[in-house]
């Protein structure tokens, strides 16, 4: 069902807005609508300039919050923004000087890094770096030479000129190593280097051993400053940890401040030069608006007046639902289809009853019936998804068929009716599966039903016009239900009404429904659109006949549900005969269960999502619009 809603306005002076928000709309829910929007003359009325004071705050609050384990556990005392504000300065603070700390062991790994980049091309190299820096009669150069003119290195250079180069390291792009040349050919043998692009590396004088140790060193050095890290942060875990509750009551203070002051952006503030006033306004429950009214009665500071009429606003009211426990996880459904409009009826009661029993028909089984009843239950309990209680609520339903179709994980017993072998002998048709015609009443019955919905949502919208005429109005009604009779006569050999109520089930409630546009022009005192009347009677005729192939169509679509109800009976007859136990054999307990395991995975996953197409195309679309928007509170947008 669809809560009542009344609009609710909140006047005082502007200094008491924070008084407002902090003892009235923390406390209760209400949907704010733009209180500028809602006044006719703006020219009265301007909006709240500052800036929001907390935004800085919040933004430390986010960081420091990010770093707690597990705040939801926190025990949240109360502080005021002050001491709070000043709390979380302090934190930051403490955290800034460690963080410093943290910042200049980062900076001495990266410098670590570079040097390890730098240094591990020559691991190999099997000689101290002091002692090729204190050469006396030798040069030297480390670099790389890409890899495509390392293959000419030996017959470019001179065979005779004084030069040894020394690799280190290969790899797809370059060879690095260390040439060597007397210092009176250092300048020939330089350039003749750089004509095969050879590429200089600085290796930093601080490392003097041999490469490999200088890399070794390199990383115990880096080992070291993790260790220093890891207690650095163990010390930023421990400052937050003996803080926690304090820290997290402040963040969620600076979130309440700042949620609080935000307020303003909704409120109207009056231009007169006098005492300054904000107005407030949006849509509460109108029992939560007579409590929060008696609440207000003897504030000074605030005027609390109460509308019921909701059409006398510009705004529409939002939709809050409020359903039994049984079949509130059905709203799922309904929220993905879209929210009932405030004036609308609201389906989720319909949607649970009817999806549990198509369900429950195409997948009519006793034993896993029970399966999906214990595993709803089970996801439902832990993780609290709505789609575990309907898993839940539609094996119930497949329990209740299975039993009356006699089916126990594929075992059957006496029953009252049987998918696979209930016959019917029927006037033009012959012998008919009684499922399926069963299943035809059904969709047929379901028809009706929804445009009783639609009628009735339609006078709840004071749409005249609506309720008598149209495809799933009162004219559709009279002609559909003529029909399913004249049918249901026909099959049981019983007389057909005389021409002059034939006349009137049929002919009149189609000229109604072909007339459907004017005449509801007449009723809402609208203008006729301008147009031939032969443009209008062959749009008017193919949209008739088009209603009447749509009829056909969703009775036959219903029909999925006795064929479905055929199909699962049949895979579980595969099962048993795979499994051996055809001709009162004993069955193979393992084919059986992976059997029913796969059944119950495969056909279970096909047959929700096919009640759901059924749901939405052939029953919502004939009653239900779904154009509602969702009642959300300030202290749920508060909250996120």
């Amino acid at each position: 069902m669809i809560e009542k809603m009344s609009f609710v306005t909140l006047a005082g002076p502007k200094t008491q807005i924070d008084h407002l928000v902090n003892n009235y709309l923390s406390k209760h829910d209400i949907h704010l609508e733009n209180a500028l929007t809602e006044f006719s003359s703006s020219e009265q009325f301007t909006t709240f300039s500052e800036e929001n004071p907390f935004k800085a705050a919040l933004n430390k609050s986010h960081d420091l919050l990010m770093l707690v384990k597990n705040p939801e556990k926190a025990e949240i005392t109360d502080i005021n923004v002050a001491d709070a504000e000043k709390f979380l300065n302090k934190i930051d603070d403490d955290l800034a000087d460690v963080r410093d700390k943290i910042s200049k062991l980062n900076e001495k790994k990266q410098a670590l890094d570079a040097d390890y980049a730098i240094l591990a091309p020559f691991k190999t190299l099997n000689y101290t770096l002091k002692r090729i820096y204190e050469m006396e009669f030798f040069k030297y150069r480390f670099g790389k030479i890409p890899s495509a003119n390392f293959d000419k290195f030996e017959t470019y250079l001179d065979p005779d000129i004084d030069a040894i180069f020394v690799s280190t390291l290969t790899d797809s792009e370059y060879v690095y190593g260390v040439f060597f040349a007397p210092i009176d050919y250092f300048e020939d043998v330089e350039k003749d280097f750089k004509n095969i692009h050879f590429d200089e590396i600085q290796i930093p004088k601080k490392y003097t051993g041999f490469p490999n140790d200088e890399c070794v060193e390199i990383f115990k050095k880096k080992d070291d400053i993790y260790d220093q890290i890891d207690v650095l942060n163990k010390e930023i875990d421990d400052i937050i940890e003996k803080n926690k509750n304090k820290l997290v009551s402040s963040i969620r203070r600076i979130e309440t401040a700042y949620s609080n002051f935000d307020v303003r952006k909704y409120a109207a503030v009056t231009r007169d030069s006098g005492i300054t006033f904000q107005v407030l306004c949006g849509w509460m429950t109108t029992k939560e608006a007579k409590m929060l009214q008696k609440e207000t009665d003897n504030d000074v500071n605030v005027v609390c007046i109460i509308t019921n009429d909701v059409d006398d606003h510009k705004s529409k009211p939002p939709t809050k639902l409020k359903n039994f426990k049984l079949i509130k996880p059905f709203e799922m459904f309904v929220r993905m289809y879209g929210l009932p409009a405030y004036n609308e009826f609201d389906p989720t009661l319909f949607l649970t009853i009817t999806y549990s029993i198509i369900f429950g028909i195409m997948f009519g089984d006793l034993g896993q019936g029970l399966c999906l009843v214990i595993g709803g239950a089970i996801f439902y309990k832990l993780k609290k998804a709505d789609l575990g209680g309907i898993i839940c609520t539609a094996g119930v339903f497949s329990c209740i068929f299975g039993a009356l179709f006699g089916s126990f994980f594929g075992f059957e017993f006496n029953s009252l009716i049987s998918p696979l072998n209930s016959k019917i002998t029927l006037p033009f048709l012959g012998e008919i599966n009684i499922v399926l015609v069963a299943a035809f009443l059904f969709g047929s019955f379901i028809i009706l039903t929804t445009m009783i919905l639609n009628i009735a949502n339609a006078i709840r919208q004071k749409n005249l016009g609506k309720a008598l005429f149209g495809p799933n109005a009162v004219t559709g009604f009279i002609f559909y239900a003529s029909v399913i009779a004249v049918i249901l006569l026909y099959m049981t050999g019983r007389p057909l009404p005389g021409t002059i109520l034939l006349i009137v089930m049929f002919v009149i409630p189609l000229i109604l429904i072909f007339l459907e546009e004017p005449l509801k022009n007449i009723l809402q005192k609208k203008k006729p659109i301008e147009e031939s009347t032969g443009i209008f009677a062959a749009t008017a005729f193919f949209e008739l006949f088009d209603y009447l192939i749509t009829y056909l169509s969703n009775a036959l679509s219903f029909l999925r549900i006795g064929v479905f109800a055929i199909s699962h009976a049949a895979m579980m007859e595969v099962v048993m005969t795979l499994a051996g136990a055809e001709n009162g054999g004993v069955p193979n307990i393992l084919v059986v269960i992976i059997g029913n395991i796969i059944v119950l995975a495969m056909e279970g996953l096909v047959v929700g999502i096919q009640v759901l197409r059924l749901e939405y195309y052939e029953i919502f679309g004939r009653f239900y619009e779904g154009s509602g928007r969702e009642f959300v509170p300030y202290r749920d947008k508060k909250q996120k």
